[in-house]
């Protein structure tokens, strides 16, 4: 071979080994990916996050979205003649642009509910008939708008007491129609969509009181032929949560439902588990992530999702809620303006020690 030959074949190689270290470094591995062969790997997120490096981490490690706030009736529904459509909007747009699937969170709820929903134009408390025509109108219109885009709804959040010896959470949608208002939501839900995934959706769903309660709900809604097609497990937990107690073994009994199973809205905080807001204490002003609540989530985590693959069979979907540290609903709660750290992805959006304990198996 000559030199020419030689420089030029050399050249080539050289070439070659460029573009493929270039690949290597421009193509991540996501959650999304680790996860193929067990389940989807969904973030909730809001509008501003489309706009921000966020997006790339979505869409690099995530394959579902749901909307953390978007949808819910306050944001979308203020006023009785008014829809605001535009964040919830950008959301779903994302999604199809980027072949995403994407969940409904949520239809009907007791927060985040705007007042004109349960009164007239005196004040006065609307009539059960009344309550739920609107109900009716504000599922229709929602769900019809969406319809082929988003596969699965949330389409009753939280209708279940925590309280000992209460059955059905005393919110003004029980007060005014009593449970029949879970019943028609589904029936509304699924007029408006036959193809839609219809989920009721709770947390605290680990602990047998509320396990049992929520098992019973769903149970009977199944029996009674109401269209209900899943059940969303919340999953809020916490570095100091007994989670290898009780996380096994309701999944293992929500299993007989025999309905899909979907984590939606999964997040460890690095704080003992409060269940209710509260004012602020001297000892929250110290709200450094430690070494020690580093070593305690990723040890949480870790057992967390060996239980989710043990279970993949009934799991069908797992959704973190909010995208990273720099930003989480539990920042403001239970105590308003405390850091919380309950995320894979730190403030910089890099994957935490958690991350890969979470993704090697």
């Amino acid at each position: 071979m000559n030199i020419s030959r030689l420089f030029t074949a050399l050249s080539i190689a050289i070439l070659l080994f460029s573009c493929t270290q270039k690949e290597q470094q421009t193509e991540v591995k996501g959650l999304k990916q680790y996860y193929t062969d067990h389940f989807p790997i969904g973030v909730a997120i809001g509008p501003r996050a489309l706009s921000t490096d966020e997006a790339g981490l979505i869409q690099t490690q995530f394959n579902s979205i749901t909307a953390e706030n978007a949808m819910k009736m306050g944001p979308i529904h203020p006023k009785e003649d008014e829809y605001f459509w535009e964040h919830a909007d950008s959301i779903v747009n994302f999604a199809v642009r980027n072949n995403m699937k994407l969940r409904g969170h949520t239809l009907c709820w007791h927060n985040q509910t705007p007042s004109w929903l349960f009164v007239d134009t005196k004040g006065d408390t609307v009539s059960k008939e009344v309550m739920l025509a609107r109900l009716k109108d504000h599922i229709t219109t929602i769900v019809s708008r969406y319809k082929g885009k988003i596969y699965a709804w949330d389409v009753v959040n939280e209708a279940i007491s925590d309280k000992p010896g209460e059955f059905y959470r005393n919110s003004p949608w029980y007060k005014i129609c009593g449970e029949e208002y879970i019943t028609k939501a589904f029936e509304y839900a699924h007029e408006a969509d036959p193809d839609a995934l219809l989920f009721y959706n709770d947390y605290n769903e680990m602990y047998p009181d509320k396990r049992e309660k929520i098992f019973k709900l769903v149970n009977d809604l199944k029996a009674t032929g109401v269209p209900i097609h899943g059940l969303g497990l919340q999953a809020h937990m916490g570095i100091y949560e007994p989670i290898e107690e009780y996380l096994d073994s309701a999944l293992t009994r929500f299993s007989e439902l025999n309905i899909p199973l979907h984590i939606t809205e999964l997040d460890m905080s690095v704080y003992k588990k409060e269940h209710g807001r509260r004012e602020r204490k001297p000892e929250d002003d110290n709200t450094a992530f430690t070494p020690e609540m580093e070593q305690k989530q990723l040890e949480q985590y870790k057992l967390t999702f060996e239980i989710f693959r043990k279970h993949k069979d009934a799991i069908e979907s797992v959704t973190f809620w909010n995208i990273s540290d720099r930003s989480s609903w539990l920042d403001n709660f239970p105590v308003r303006n405390r850091k919380d750290y309950p995320l894979l992805f730190d403030k910089d959006l890099n994957p935490k020690k958690a991350y890969y304990e979470v993704v090697n198996f």
